[in-house]
């Protein structure tokens, strides 16, 4: 394989262009191939050299537009072929965003890879709303989730007595299932009162939402104010801290309320 190309799995952020690595733009800008999800920003795909070869790989819920299987096999093709290809994921690689499957699946076939890592949204997200998941009086770890584990399963996989017992708590990919996450965290002894805060579209400024509340009041709150994802979901005493460090919200201006948006 002389002539192999190569592959850099590549973190675009969490949202904001300018939050990519130095290197991850580096990586869009040697690119031949980008093969990217939804989640990346456009400014990123403008930094690409003209004539690069571009595919859109996202997902949404209950809708992929290539099934992992084929977009691993994109991915090997153009390398086979060549190509320099950057896979470009939102938030990081190797953080519930299968970067580990696509790294498998390069080593196994013998193509060489770079991982670069990205900035993610369970420590972003919550930093633009005034949220830090650790805290030296509140929380001395934080632990992170997926959302998604919950769907469609007879049985979770997480251990809930474990998440429940998290300085903070970082859920993502969990909207639709918050009503099921919350009472299961209720369920394995998370005090009711818990506060919790709803991110959307963390780190864009012209999109990003927050939503607060207690633990057992936080489904219903978002029957109400409908926020939409990509969304954070974060959950312990560091949350309280937003009301008085939420610089986003007081550089765009905008109102602080409990409970509300």
């Amino acid at each position: 394989m002389t002539n192999t190309g190569y592959v850099y799995l590549t973190g675009a952020g969490p949202g904001d262009p300018k939050l990519i690595t130095v290197r991850g733009l580096e990586t869009i800008r040697l690119a031949d191939v980008i093969v990217y999800d939804r989640l990346v920003a456009q400014e990123l795909l403008a930094e690409a050299m003209p004539g690069t070869e571009l595919f859109y790989v996202g997902k949404a819920s209950g809708h992929h537009t290539l099934p992992q299987e084929e977009i691993n096999a994109l991915i090997c093709d153009r390398a086979i072929r060549g190509r320099t290809v950057t896979r470009l994921k939102g938030g990081d690689p190797f953080v519930f965003g299968r970067g580990g499957e696509e790294a498998v699946y390069l080593a196994d076939r013998g193509i060489p890879y770079e991982v670069v890592p990205g900035i993610s949204s369970c420590i972003a997200a919550p930093a633009y709303a005034g949220i830090p998941v650790t805290h030296r009086r509140l929380a001395a770890s934080f632990a992170v989730l997926t959302g998604h584990e919950c769907a469609g399963k007879s049985a979770a996989s997480v251990d809930w007595t474990w998440a429940a017992g998290a300085e903070t708590l970082v859920v993502l990919m969990g909207l639709q299932q918050l009503p099921v996450i919350a009472g299961r965290l209720l369920a394995a002894g998370k005090p009711p009162g818990t506060p919790t805060a709803i991110i959307q579209s963390g780190s864009r400024a012209e999109a990003q939402r927050v939503l607060s509340g207690r633990l057992d009041e936080i489904a219903a709150l978002q029957e109400t104010e409908r926020l939409a994802s990509p969304a954070t979901i974060v959950i312990g005493p560091v949350v309280a801290l937003r009301e008085r460090i939420a610089w986003l919200d007081e550089e765009l201006g905008l109102p602080l309320f409990a409970g509300r948006s």
